[in-house]
């Protein structure tokens, strides 16, 4: 069984999960808001992609961050402020076969999965 990473009600990991659903493929959902992100996964998270990618710039939460953070997005901060808001990260995060895929698009899914 394949573990989404993300929060519930986002559109996007909504569509993943239903995309997921529809092609019988199965799944559990790892929900920031309901289970905490340790250090441990993000470490993880981080060893498969970096900062540049896994950041959701364009989000709210990101929009909503001190200047001092935003202008100094060195690792330790970006991880301690990720740790702390868990919605910094672009959602859905789907790691598999040792690759951390980010965001959902159905042609993207359709390569992942094609010999599921």
């Amino acid at each position: 069984m394949i573990t989404l990473y993300g929060i519930k009600n986002c559109d996007t990991v909504k569509k993943a999960t239903k995309w997921l659903e529809a092609n019988d493929i199965a799944h559990q959902l790892y929900d920031f808001k309901k289970q905490p992100l340790t250090a441990e996964l993000l470490t993880e998270f981080v060893s498969q992609s970096d900062w540049s990618l896994l950041l959701n710039k364009r989000s709210t939460t990101f929009r909503n961050l001190p200047d001092e953070i935003k202008n100094n997005l060195t690792d330790e901060i970006m991880f301690a402020a990720v740790l702390e808001q868990p919605t910094l990260l672009k959602r859905p995060l789907l790691p598999l076969n040792g690759e951390l895929n980010l965001g959902f698009k159905v042609d993207q899914y359709q390569t992942l999965f094609a010999d599921k």
